[in-house]
Parts: structure tokens; sequence; C-alpha cells
């Protein structure tokens, strides 16, 4: 069985729309070997819903389009393209239309849900549905809710405004060999099993191929990147998606002439020591040592 996969925007499946005018794509999940994570293209009408439940499982998401209201014990918050957060295992919540042209986002589902177990998922009585509020990103009582815009990716325009704007420091810009990384959602901001992240590769951007004790996806957001998932080689434009099991050999070279910029997730959430395997650190040591035999 392979442990990657790709998924082409022109080949996504197109489910109906339930009852209530959800539906959701589900690109990764138990079916493609994955035992850490879920992952997902959700959308909902202007006058859809989804009733309140919880799940036995870490949901983190990302809005893309539109808007949606995501109704929580707490409050209500409108979501608007580039805002994400965190909902733990067991927290009620429901999501509610927003009218206008409705919304869309993207979902990472950690462990990963089971069938056999109802998708551990199970419904709970109603949450009020309250005026919604923006969710303020520097506020201490949202912590576990942020905000992306591009502008975040560029070392020269990393001012105290925008680094104010987090709630960790674990979400400042890291900057190395034409890559920048953007963290949203990790252990400081109250994440058990997962992380959420933004990854830019500028034209010259490249990561040698490796490996993690985790799983990984990759949905493409812009410009074209070519993908090694495990001596296969894939062009991935807006909109695929590769996942990366734990163990596959991988690696991404920017493809395009300008940026290449993706959303990434991590499932469990790395280990302290020992993230990445670096095929070039074994082949230096293999060889290293045939040169002093």
């Amino acid at each position: 069985m392979t442990n990657h996969l790709v998924r082409h925007a022109a080949g996504l499946p197109e489910p109906p729309h339930d009852g209530r005018g959800h539906r959701r794509r589900a690109l990764v999940g138990e079916d493609d070997g994955s035992v850490h994570t879920g992952f997902g293209l959700c959308e909902l009408l202007p006058d859809g819903r989804i009733p309140a439940h919880v799940h036995s499982y870490e949901e983190t998401f990302f809005v893309l389009d539109g808007a949606v209201i995501l109704d929580l014990p707490d409050g209500s918050y409108l979501l608007e393209p580039g805002d994400h957060g965190l909902l733990p295992t067991g927290v009620p919540h429901a999501w509610r239309g927003a009218g206008g042209a409705g919304g869309r986002w993207a979902d990472m589902l950690a462990p990963v849900p089971r069938a056999r177990y109802g998708h551990d998922t199970q419904a709970v009585p109603d949450l009020p549905a309250r005026e919604p509020a923006r969710v303020d990103v520097r506020d201490p009582r949202t912590r576990s809710f942020g905000h992306f815009e591009p502008a975040q990716m560029d070392p020269g325009k990393q001012s105290q405004d925008l680094l104010a704007a987090t709630a960790s420091m674990r979400t400042a810009l890291l900057v190395y060999s034409g890559i920048t990384v953007k963290m949203m959602i990790d252990g400081d901001l109250g994440a058990v099993a997962s992380t959420m992240f933004m990854v830019q590769y500028a034209p010259d951007g490249v990561i040698g191929t490796h490996d993690h004790p985790f799983e990984e996806t990759y949905l493409i957001l812009e410009g074209v990147a070519e993908a090694t998932l495990d001596g296969e080689r894939y062009r991935l434009e807006p909109g695929d998606l590769a996942w990366a099991g734990a163990g596959c050999v991988h690696g991404f070279v920017n493809a395009g002439q300008g940026t290449l910029r993706w959303l990434e997730t991590q499932a469990p959430q790395p280990p302290s020591r020992h993230s990445y395997r670096f095929t070039r650190d074994w082949d230096y040591l293999r060889a290293a040592l045939e040169e002093k035999s």
C-alpha cells in the first residue's frame, strides 16, 4: 500500500449538499491508510447550517472563501477568509451560513475519524445563536483563533503591528533557504494532536528529500510545486492536495516563476527531537564511511 496520495483539484469529488446546505469533500481519511489525519474541504450555503455536535478528535480549520458563523458555548464568531482556529476534543460547536455567497473552509481532523464509530461525532443540544462578533486575535480569551494575511510571509514587513496580532511567539515567522513558515495552530495555542501553518517558497525555494515520524498534508493555494513523494514526481497547482504518511520520503521545489504558498498540517505533533530525517545526511555518512574503508 502506498504511503502517500495526491488529489488534483480537477478530479476532486463533488458530493451533493445535505438537507441542511452543507457538504464536505473528504480528501484524506482512513480509507487512504491515514491513522492521524482527516482532511477535507467544507462548504456551507448562505442559509445552511451544521447543528451542534462534539468530536472525539481535534479539529483545526482555515477559511478559504466567503463567510461562515461558528457558534461556541461562550459566543458566536463571524469567520472570513484567512481566519483559522482550533476546536478541541469534546467542545460543542455549530456552523451557520453568513449570507452572501456562503463560505468554504479546509478542516484537519486528528486523529482520523472512524466510520465504524459514527465518525467519532455525537450530536448535542442546540447552542444559542448569538449575534456574531469578529475574532480579536489579541484577546487572550480567544487565543485559539487567528487571522492570516499574505503580508505575514514577507520577512521585510514584520512590523510590531503584525507581530502583535498573534497569541504566541511560536507564530513568529521562520525564514530559511528561500522558505518562510508561519505557524497558526500549535501546542502553545492549545492543540494537542496537530499543527496547522502556512508555508511559502521564493522562486528559488527548495527542500531536499526527508521524512517524519508523523503525517503531513499540503493544500496548494498559490503557485506551482514539483513534489517528490517516495520517488514519484507530481506537479501540484492551486487547489491540489498531497498527503505524506509517516516515513514517506518527500521533497519540494518551487516549479513556477513566482511565489509558491500552501497550507500545511501535521499529526500527531512533531516530537521535540528527530522530527526530520534528511536523505542527504545519511547519504553523506554512508559516503564518508565508504571513503575511509
